[in-house]
């Protein structure tokens, strides 16, 4: 029989992970709340009292806890109880530093650990087509795919522990970021009496919202490539129009207006003759970086 696996915390996530595994392998399970428990009283998993009666019944554990101090007082539990995994897998949304925190615990006492952060919905979840965002050591990666490999559609190796929560923490400040733009944009789209529909097909073109992302980033970012292109005098013009419109349309700019500002830097700075994602180049000082593409990465 296929060993058991692990599952602490049967919230909105852990209980869907739970439905997509059921019937794949025996399922043990914990959460705090009844009715979370009572939810998935039809599957496949057996409940028991406490996350260390857990890792007493099963060697691969998978966390989905509702905050970083969770994942680590569970940790603490686990190990405290005299239990050692082989693996656990923290799918909880929790911080890099979080994720090393749980990892270093684990590692001195010898139990493996990753985190592989979840990225999509529910639906993904319970129809175990998740993409995975993982970090961790080859040898703990090796225990912890038989189990991901259950629920994934994809699973990006990022690195070390850490990796793989950093990720889904960028790529959720740029979706949240970007909703807030879109919202003052279709706000202005709007007040010009523009369909929100019409705006989306506008948008939702290779020279829409892709454009940034794989002619800016992709092309120049990586390649340190600034020559020519849109220059970021013609940029900054652009978004002073953009934010003269918004003042005259009586629609408040809170993301945008941000945007402004290292356009103003990079001009005043001489930079208004070099393509638009230059505007990197300050990033690069800033925070002490380079996002050139190294030769064979």
């Amino acid at each position: 029989m296929t060993d058991a696996i692990g599952i602490i915390g049967l919230g909105n996530a852990g209980g869907s992970v739970a439905k997509g595994l059921d019937g794949k392998a025996p399922l043990i399970g914990f959460d705090l709340s009844a009715e979370r428990i009572d939810a998935v009283k039809d599957l496949g998993i057996t409940c028991v009292g406490s996350p260390a009666e857990v890792a007493a019944r099963a060697k691969r554990i998978i966390l989905s806890l509702p905050k970083p101090e969770a994942s680590v007082a569970v940790v603490t539990d686990i190990l405290a109880a005299g239990h050692r995994p082989d693996i656990v897998i923290e799918t909880s949304t929790v911080t890099p530093q979080t994720a090393i925190q749980c990892h270093d615990l684990c590692k001195a006492e010898g139990v493996g650990f990753v985190d592989a952060a979840i990225a999509g919905g529910v639906a993904s979840m319970v129809a175990a087509k998740i993409t995975f965002f993982l970090g961790g050591s080859d040898g703990d990666i090796a225990k912890a795919r038989p189990v991901l490999d259950l629920l994934a559609e994809q699973i990006f190796e990022l690195g070390p522990v850490g990796a793989g929560m950093g990720v889904k923490v960028v790529n959720n400040g740029v979706m949240h970021a970007v909703m807030v733009v879109l919202i003052e944009a279709f706000a202005m789209s709007t007040k010009l009496g523009v369909p929100v529909q019409t705006m989306v097909d506008v948008l939702n073109r290779e020279e829409g919202l892709m454009r940034p992302l794989v002619h800016r980033v992709q092309e120049r970012m990586q390649q340190g490539a600034y020559s020519g292109g849109m220059s970021v005098s013609n940029a900054r013009k652009d978004s002073v129009l953009a934010l003269q419109t918004a003042q005259n349309l009586g629609v408040p700019l809170f993301a945008t207006l941000a945007s402004h500002t290292p356009y103003e830097i990079a001009q005043a700075t001489g930079m208004g003759d070099k393509d638009y994602a230059s505007l990197a180049e300050l990033w690069e000082q800033w925070s002490d970086l380079s996002f050139k593409q190294k030769d064979g990465g």
